[in-house]
């Protein structure tokens, strides 16, 4: 048994996909229903950038759906990729709409617009420049979150992502977590800023929870027997409207990586596979638990390799 996982924000490059664009028709027909559904040249960002355009949220989000679940559909029509061995669909962040689509619980078309209007939202709930993010780097999450609760009287600043052991991001405004990062460094605890536009996955995402809470409302939503890992638990569900509660919580919630593949591995999950750019998650998992196996494909080398293996 195995499980599918999708990247978020972050793994994004100039470029991505391009040569499985080139080679496969079925990825230039997604690509070609993209632009058409967004009215807007998609494909032609991704491939030729300005990186800065691509690195708008409000373009990153569904362009790393895109090839998520591009790659994705090519698995499943020309390499049949075997539903019944796997065991799970879990995403990063925005990573969990691709899942969703893949284990078809929402259509490609959908997914696509809201996530346009999901990165907008989530850029516009601050002013940009005005908040972000940090990652704190060789950490027990224990002791970020005694920190940060001894010294609510001097800034608020939020967990927004339990990636791995010894990783973890927090948010706030740019004011707090500049406080917040003079006392990590009072405690020698690495931390890097991190070059994002806004504090995501904590309460400043408020106004963005208000407008994707109607979005996600009136989103249809089909029944699959397929198993999702959500952020917000980092358990199981097959519910839609649990489905439907958890997409507008996460916005706002901790992103629990690590505790999700902690209760993959759990539920008999021993091989992960990472399906969209870059290899982000595959590492975020070796440092989870390096007795787990992970792969991920970006190319059609990839795929060859894997099914040659019989992974999937």
């Amino acid at each position: 048994m195995f499980s599918l996982i999708f990247p978020g924000q972050g793994s994004q490059t100039v470029g991505m996909c391009k040569d499985m664009y080139l080679k496969f028709d079925l990825i230039k027909k997604i690509f070609k229903e993209a632009d058409d559904i967004l009215n807007f040249p998609i494909t032609d960002l991704i491939f030729n950038g300005p990186k800065e355009k691509l690195d708008l949220t409000e373009n990153t989000q569904p362009s790393i759906f895109l090839v998520g679940y591009s790659i994705f559909s090519l698995l499943k029509k020309e390499y049949s990729i075997d539903f019944d061995k796997i065991n799970y669909f879990a995403g990063h962040s925005l990573g969990e709409y691709t899942a969703l689509a893949a284990a078809e619980y929402i259509n490609f078309s959908d997914a696509i617009k809201i996530l346009k209007v999901r990165g907008k939202a989530m850029q516009s709930s601050v002013k940009k420049g005005q908040g972000g993010m940090i990652a704190i780097l060789g950490s027990k999450i224990e002791d970020i979150e005694k920190l940060l609760l001894d010294n609510t009287d001097n800034y608020k600043c939020y967990i927004a992502n339990d990636n791995s052991i010894g990783q973890i991001v927090v948010s706030g405004m740019k004011e707090d977590l500049d406080k917040f990062s003079i006392d990590l460094k009072k405690k020698s605890i690495k931390n890097i800023s991190l070059a994002v536009s806004a504090p995501f996955h904590c309460e400043l995402m408020s106004e963005a929870t208000d407008i994707m809470k109607n979005e996600i409302n009136n989103l249809k939503f089909n029944n699959s027997n397929k198993l999702i890992v959500s952020n917000v638990t980092a358990n199981e569900t097959n519910n839609p409207q649990e489905i439907k509660e958890l997409l507008i919580k996460q916005i706002e919630s901790r992103v629990r990586w690590r505790e999700s593949i902690k209760f993959m591995a759990s539920k008999e999950t021993k091989n992960f596979i990472e399906i969209g750019p870059g290899k982000v998650l595959t590492g975020l998992i070796k440092r989870i638990d390096r007795n787990l196996k992970v792969s991920a494909i970006n190319s059609e080398e990839d795929i060859s390799i894997l099914k040659k293996n019989n992974e999937f």
